[in-house]
């Protein structure tokens, strides 16, 4: 009987020992295909890249003047082009290699031009090739928002040059430091999809862009309205049906979270315009069209860096007050100002993805993404919005600087008179 009763002890015990190691064996294991995933991430590359091309393209050209359409809606499609191998050659591997001892600030080029990559790369559950153009398309919208700010005065040579510098220098550095292992991300900085790395860098981007080209020429005395906000319009809403492939497919998974935070970008987009919409509507006593969509734009660019780690609550706070937040940057704040930033980028990019990093620290649902806001966390992302602002602020004044004198960056004022369709592409609107 004691003999019986030892054999069963030890196969309890060794029952016990087998329960307890099958975790740890099933966390060692390598990650697996999943086809829902994958066919997910799919459709959410296809989205983002949607954003820019025609999205952008149309909600930029309908916002310039007549003669400026086909130049801006150029300058978006050749980002597009031209950012596609940037990111394939070098900027990948900058933003999510392993970058060694200084892994804290950039991830080195041991990934350039994708020759680790196989056909059974993961990353996650999803292909890495999936992933990397699911990243590329980021790659490609950032610098494709600072057009916005310099629109109908830059050369399109040395657009086309410093977008590649900036990228390399200023992006895929700021993408390693949040998402690739860096220094910011290691110290908690949340950025759900692209509020640090995506807006702030670019508003910033476009603050200095605009300020450095100078003002265009009749500023505040030509009449210079959008020639056509239907295109504006529509362009706005490819941008927010984009959108969701932006914040949801920043899950890289067809799961829960990814499901909140679609919910949490419709919640944030339709406040911030009303919010937008109403503010204007009291300051100005009409609610203009070009005011609902820039409101709208505000808000899915300051639910950006939150779409994963708010509920709908925090959601619906972010849009309102991004939306008058915004509204007022873009209008009163600029005027006091004085600079020319043609198509608001600093006022909607820069101002929407400062208060949606901000009000991530806020709102953030420990049980959506692991973190509950506080103020430490405010505190944390006021660190990565600085070192954002201080990196991306300082690099583009040096290279437009450079640029400027090696090649000149502002065409000439018969140039910006003609229009720039003539000017610089020998094409016009009839």
């Amino acid at each position: 009987m004691k003999t019986r009763q030892t054999l069963l002890a030890a196969a309890g015990l060794a029952a016990a020992a087998c329960a307890t190691a099958a975790p740890a064996f099933a966390q060692d294991a390598p990650p697996t295909l999943n086809s829902g995933d994958t066919a997910w991430m799919l459709t959410s590359t296809a989205l983002v890249l949607f954003m820019t091309i025609p999205g952008l393209a149309l909600f930029y050209a309908g916002m310039v003047r007549k003669k400026n359409i086909l130049a801006t809606a150029m300058q978006s499609f050749a980002i597009c082009c031209v950012m596609s191998i940037v990111w394939m050659v070098a900027g990948y591997s900058i933003a999510f290699g392993d970058g060694g001892g200084l892994n804290a600030f950039w991830g080195g080029l041991d990934k350039a031009f994708l020759n680790h990559l196989t056909l059974e790369s993961l990353t996650a559950a999803v292909p890495e090739s999936v992933f990397v153009t699911f990243q590329m398309t980021f790659a490609i919208i950032t610098p494709a928002l600072i057009t916005g700010a310099f629109a109908d005065r830059m050369k399109f040579s040395s657009m086309l040059v410093f977008m590649i510098l900036w990228s390399l220098i200023v992006y895929a550095p700021v993408a390693h430091w949040v998402w690739g292992g860096g220094f910011l991300g290691g110290e908690g900085v949340l950025d759900y999809a692209g509020g640090t790395v995506v807006h702030i860098n670019a508003g910033v981007a476009g603050l200095v862009a605009c300020i450095v080209l100078g003002k265009r020429y009749g500023y505040r005395q030509e009449n210079m309205a959008p020639y056509n906000l239907t295109f504006a319009l529509i362009g706005a809403s490819m941008l927010w049906v984009g959108w969701f492939g932006f914040n949801a497919g920043s899950a890289v998974a067809a799961d829960f979270r990814a499901g909140m935070a679609m919910l949490a970008t419709q919640v944030a987009t339709a406040a911030a315009a009303i919010a937008w919409m109403l503010a204007e509507w009291i300051v100005h006593k009409k609610p203009s069209v070009l005011g609902i969509i820039s409101g709208a734009v505000g808000g899915l660019v300051a639910i950006t860096p939150a779409a994963g780690f708010v509920d709908p609550m925090g959601a619906l706070f972010i849009g309102l007050a991004s939306g008058v937040l915004c509204f007022f940057a873009a209008t009163s704040l600029k005027k006091a100002l004085g600079y020319d930033d043609s198509l608001d980028v600093w006022g909607v990019h820069g101002v929407g993805g400062i208060v949606g990093a901000v009000l991530t620290g806020v709102f953030a649902v420990e049980a959506i993404g692991g973190t509950a806001g506080s103020l430490g966390q405010v505190i944390t992302q006021i660190e990565g919005i600085g070192a954002t602002i201080l990196w991306s602020g300082v690099m583009t004044f040096i290279l437009l600087k450079l640029i400027d004198i090696v090649m000149g960056i502002r065409v000439t004022k018969e140039q910006e008179v003609e229009g720039l369709d003539i000017s610089l592409h020998g094409e016009s609107i009839q």
